[in-house]
């Protein structure tokens, strides 16, 4: 059997069994493929490590590709994209409904060099969601595009994630997490001390966050 038709049919079953929906979006005609069936076609594609519709249309079965364009399973494919992010928490709520201990960390996502960013016109059709120049610590460096912000336990899936502008302090993404948890310990680093945040974040939803403290603080210790 084709490794790709395996992988699509596993996650189907799945996906079948943890939601009961099969369309996700309003549509006047009825799709060949339901909205169900896409995503499942998507979620195999990242399984399979398939990063090119090129690939993934020679990859797929002709029972598959007989019943949608190229260009159709394209748009539909990132219309859908809030039914696979509800997917994913589902999953995700699944796999940590025990967990009390999370980390919550950032890294970059560059999108060009710094000395291009002037003349680079990447995701720049909307102010909102344009990138712009932030600064790595790890590195000690500045770069160009955005910042990837996400929690997770010790079992690496990740239980919420967002994208941000470079800029954005990592602190501010604590605000999305006081949306999301509740009676846990969130770890984090020096990124995120802030004692306001801490109280705040432990009177509306008894969220422990724990941080080290910097040498020149009050009360320091190793």
């Amino acid at each position: 059997m084709n490794n790709f038709q395996a992988s699509y049919e596993k996650i189907l079953g799945y996906m079948r069994s943890i939601t009961d929906k099969e369309s996700f979006m309003t549509q006047i005609r009825r799709p060949k493929l339901a909205d169900i069936e896409v995503v499942s076609i998507n979620l195999a594609a990242e399984y399979m490590g398939i990063d090119s519709e090129c690939q993934l249309f020679r990859e797929m079965p002709e029972s598959l590709t007989s019943k949608i364009e190229r260009s159709v399973y394209n748009k539909r494919r990132r219309k859908l994209f809030p039914a696979i992010e509800e997917i994913r928490t589902i999953i995700s709520a699944k796999f940590n409904e025990f967990e009390q201990y999370y980390v919550v960390d950032s890294m970059p996502l560059e999108v060009t060099k710094l000395s291009r960013s002037s003349g680079s016109k990447i995701c720049r059709a909307t102010y909102e969601a344009a990138p712009d120049k932030g600064y790595r610590a790890s590195q000690n460096m500045f770069y160009y595009g955005y910042k990837l912000h996400a929690v997770c336990p010790v079992n690496g899936v990740i239980k919420s994630l967002d994208i941000s502008k470079a800029s954005v302090h990592d602190i501010h993404y604590l605000k999305d997490v006081k949306q999301q948890f509740s009676g846990c310990v969130i770890m984090g680093d020096r990124g995120y001390i802030s004692a306001g945040y801490q109280h705040d974040l432990f009177e509306s939803r008894q969220i422990t966050l724990e941080v080290p403290v910097r040498v020149n603080q009050l009360n320091y210790k190793k």
